[in-house]
């Protein structure tokens, strides 16, 4: 599909209600499951767990405005698992960037720490027992 097509249905379906463009989406899986030539890219597990939500609740005949909702909460849970991933990614590469690729990285060495040399006590003064 080219962008200018893609643009024009993204503007359509923004000034639809929410109740309509969940009618689209039925239509859309509709015409996918009956005339596709190529399926359709793979969703991420998090996605397939939104859109498994989604339908249920719209299955059990829950209003939209609280599906909205739900969908809103979720989008942000993604956000902030793909911002989570993608930091624990970043790390993971620093790591190896600094152990070096390729190499099993070794534990850290402890340096061994330096044991209390033991004074000689000094001789007691004064004690006047003579």
């Amino acid at each position: 599909m080219n962008d200018l097509l893609w643009k024009r249905i993204e503007r359509k379906l923004a000034a639809l209600p929410d109740d309509r463009v969940y009618q689209v989406l039925d239509f859309v899986e509709f015409l996918e499951a009956r005339y596709a030539v190529q399926s359709a890219a793979a969703a991420s597990p998090f996605q397939k767990l939104a859109e498994t939500v989604e339908d249920t609740l719209r299955a059990g005949r829950v209003p939209v405005t609280a599906i909205k909702s739900t969908m809103d909460a979720m989008a942000a849970a993604s956000r902030m698992m793909s911002g989570l991933a993608a930091a624990g990614k970043a790390v993971v590469d620093e790591v190896a960037g600094a152990a070096g690729v390729g190499r099993p990285s070794e534990p850290p060495r402890s340096e061994p720490s330096p044991t209390p040399v033991a004074r000689p006590a000094a001789p007691e003064s004064g004690s006047g027992s003579a």
